[in-house]
């Protein structure tokens, strides 16, 4: 045979073979597949072989657990307002009030770390007339101070002894917990519990059968206590009262969380 013939059927041969292997790669494919179906491309391209995929079926649920738990801490915000002809004559009088005020703290077996200043204030105050420029009448000056209290039956008496010491203003008292870490586990595994009720509730609704759970998420958590209103006029009345009466309570503690389960069919 002539050796361009011999190229000629070579090249025909190979590209026999190419196409076979293309046909059985395809075939090969369908048969695993068999779902999948082929759409026609326009202008008589090769076909487009199409997967189609069924997500599982899944439950989207919430729940929370709470607990109540006793505080074991108190919050105390009060202050110190004096008023002057001067600033500087403002500000003398406020700190030796407030230096009596310390010593009151020191006295009631508050410790040093527990005592923060939150504040500290100078304003000059003015009166208004009608029609008239505001006149300068003096300044005030105030210190601030946020006292954590770990023992809670001298909540009322520390009270008493700051409005005694020089204290005109007390801006609100809060409770808390030193470790929230009990109460939330506990809150945990209520919530969990819940949510498992919840989902086995909706399945049977459903008459399917619950899965496994894909994913868990969480929020909530222990928050500290926003201060309440606690207002001396004076010192005589608290010392009048024969003492300052304080109620804790219980605290909420409330975790709350999100689960997604699967569904069998």
């Amino acid at each position: 045979m002539p050796r361009a013939a011999a190229v000629s059927l070579s090249a025909v041969s190979s590209r026999a073979l190419m196409m076979g292997g293309a046909l059985m790669a395809t075939a090969a494919l369908l048969a695993a597949a068999p779902a999948a179906h082929a759409q026609s491309q326009p202008q008589g391209g090769s076909p487009l072989t199409i997967q189609a995929v069924t997500e599982r079926p899944s439950l989207n649920l919430s729940a929370y657990g709470e607990v109540k738990a006793a505080p074991d801490m108190a919050t105390i915000n009060f202050a110190v307002v004096t008023e002057a002809n001067t600033a500087a004559e403002a500000m003398s009088q406020n700190a030796t009030r407030m230096n009596q005020v310390m010593a009151a703290l020191r006295r009631a077996g508050i410790s040093e770390r527990d005592v923060q200043t939150s504040g500290l204030n100078l304003s000059a105050q003015y009166d208004y007339v009608q029609n008239e420029p505001p006149r300068l009448r003096g300044y005030q000056a105030t210190n601030q101070v946020t006292v954590i209290i770990n023992d809670l039956t001298k909540v009322g008496s520390t009270a008493d002894a700051v409005v005694a010491a020089g204290v005109n203003q007390i801006n609100g008292i809060s409770f808390g917990l030193k470790d929230p870490t009990a109460a939330e586990n506990q809150a945990r595994q209520i919530a969990v519990r819940n949510l498992q009720a919840k989902a086995a509730l909706y399945s049977q609704a459903l008459g399917v059968d619950l899965g496994g759970i894909r994913s868990l998420s969480e929020g909530g958590g222990y928050a500290p206590q926003p201060p309440r209103p606690m207002m001396y006029a004076r010192a005589e009345m608290a010392m009048d009262s024969g003492g300052t009466a304080v109620s804790a309570g219980e605290l909420t503690v409330r975790i709350d969380i999100t689960g997604i389960y699967d569904l069998n069919r």
